[in-house]
């Protein structure tokens, strides 16, 4: 046999990369993605969109200016293919940074990065290349001239992949205008605030905690001088964002926080502060471990749900931290053991049943049984999926990781109920990801009917893909 014909026939045997199937490796999973997970709407329950950029509907100046503005997931992956600071977050111009990007794109083969890159050139700007340095001319010039147009603005890129609910990322002190004007507007994709408390609790730093309370104090109205001021202005807030729209929270903790602690010890460790006086560690904890609690109640009260998103060792580099700040690409996996407080703070808000709808986002995948069977403990019968096991996160979603979390919750809890994939993003053309999830979802129960182990129910199976992808979320949130 010649080798030419070995050549030709592995081939035809080959699959292309990233086409219509892309990731769907049976009839079943085909049939799954193009006649349910494809067609249904998307909710974005968590998302770092600027509500600003959606109110003002403007159009993006380039490429560069919609793709790699913010993006610390694609400057970590340029630093480390050896491209100069002043690429990634410098003063280079938008064509040289995306010049260093497209050199760096060949380089992360294998990295997540590679698929969403070219999916979100093929889904939004129709280009069915691969992006390297010989082609990154031909991108810039395509995408650019689609980006002048009305349907490339924020509000037509949601729109284009049927975008129907977004919720925003907002501090309590944030004035929420523009979720205001938004609504008042002709925008059909309802945008919600989603309430951050992170810095009310943020006691590591005196001096920037009490900037803090007097930004929180002047939107409040009230004046903080002591730790039930600062419920009352919290509260206040809180209100405010309700009235809005508001349904959730989130809160970015390293680890749960459940220390024991009296009402008089909070109250004396933030008049401590309050003097501009550095905590200890033990008063930190306590601290907050006190606000947590305080934030599930006021979260119960409403009827909101609760987000955590647990397990990163954030501004490992102190040296670029100080030089360009947090949230540049400078964070890791953590390997904390977060189980017992995980629990106790649970289980405190549960006994006095003030347990909020729940859900937990962890990023060290070793933990991922540890969140699925703690989940299960919560569970109380009043509401489908109560708490939720978040998707893959951060570093977790990507194929693997999304895989492992997807097939822990199948093994010990109901994946059934899962409320599905959201963007945790900054990109307005990000939302490849949910296609990215759906064919991963679909795939994986293909793969389950054609190895004998769930049955060949394609009514049963396309309703659980609807309601992972959509009806789960649309009814667990109520928007």
């Amino acid at each position: 046999m010649s080798r030419e014909f070995l050549i030709i026939n592995k081939e035809d045997k080959m699959k292309p990369f990233l086409d219509k199937n892309f990731i769907l490796e049976t009839e079943t999973a085909i049939d799954l993605f193009q006649n349910s997970a494809v067609k249904m709407p998307i909710i974005d329950y968590h998302c770092h969109l600027s509500p600003k950029q959606i109110a003002e509907n403007k159009n993006f100046n380039n490429l560069t200016d919609l793709w790699l503005y913010g993006d610390h997931y694609k400057w970590r992956a340029m630093r480390t293919n050896g491209v100069d600071e002043r690429y990634c977050t410098g003063n280079a111009t938008d064509w040289e940074k995306f010049e260093k990007w497209a050199e760096t794109v060949p380089y992360t083969l294998r990295n997540p990065l590679y698929h969403w890159t070219h999916m979100e050139l093929k889904m939004y700007f129709g280009f069915e290349g691969i992006l390297n340095k010989n082609t990154a001319k031909e991108v810039w010039d395509l995408a650019n001239e689609k980006l002048k147009t009305e349907a490339y603005k924020p509000q037509g890129l949601m729109k284009m992949k049927n975008v129907e609910v977004v919720c925003t990322t907002d501090d309590p002190t944030d004035s929420l205008e523009y979720h205001i004007q938004i609504a008042k507007s002709d925008c059909d994709i309802k945008v919600l605030p989603t309430w951050r408390p992170d810095m009310a609790m943020a006691v590591e730093d005196a001096e920037a905690f009490n900037e803090y309370m007097v930004k929180l104090s002047d939107v409040s109205g009230i004046y903080i001088s002591s730790f039930e001021d600062l419920l009352e202005a919290l509260n206040a807030r809180h209100d405010f964002f309700h009235e809005v729209g508001c349904r959730l929270s989130d809160h970015g903790i390293e680890s749960f926080y459940a220390e024991d602690y009296e009402a008089t010890e909070i109250r004396t460790i933030f008049f401590k502060i309050r003097s501009g006086i550095e905590l200890d560690s033990e008063e930190i904890l306590k601290f907050k471990s006190a606000m947590l609690y305080e934030f599930g109640l006021m979260d119960h009260k409403k009827g909101w749900t609760q987000q955590f998103h647990y397990g990163a060792i954030r501004n490992n580099n102190t040296r670029l931290l100080s030089k360009l700040g947090p949230d540049t690409g400078f964070d890791s996996i953590h390997d904390i053991n977060s189980v017992a407080s995980m629990s106790k703070f649970l289980n405190g808000l549960d006994l006095e049943d003030k347990l909020a709808k729940t859900i937990i986002y962890n990023l060290n995948p070793a933990q991922n049984e540890v969140v699925a069977t703690m989940i299960g403990n919560f569970q109380d019968g009043s509401i489908p999926g109560k708490i939720q096991f978040g998707s893959g996160w951060w570093f977790l979603d990507q194929k693997s990781g999304m895989e492992s979390q997807m097939n822990a919750l199948s093994n010990l809890g109901l994946l059934s109920r899962f409320v599905g994939m959201l963007t945790d993003s900054r990109c307005f053309i990000s939302y490849s990801r949910h296609d990215y999830f759906r064919r991963i979802l679909c795939n994986l129960l293909g793969n389950d009917v054609e190895n004998g182990l769930i049955p060949n129910d394609m009514e049963l199976l396309s309703n659980m893909v609807k309601d992972i992808c959509y009806n789960n979320a649309k009814n667990y949130f109520k928007f």
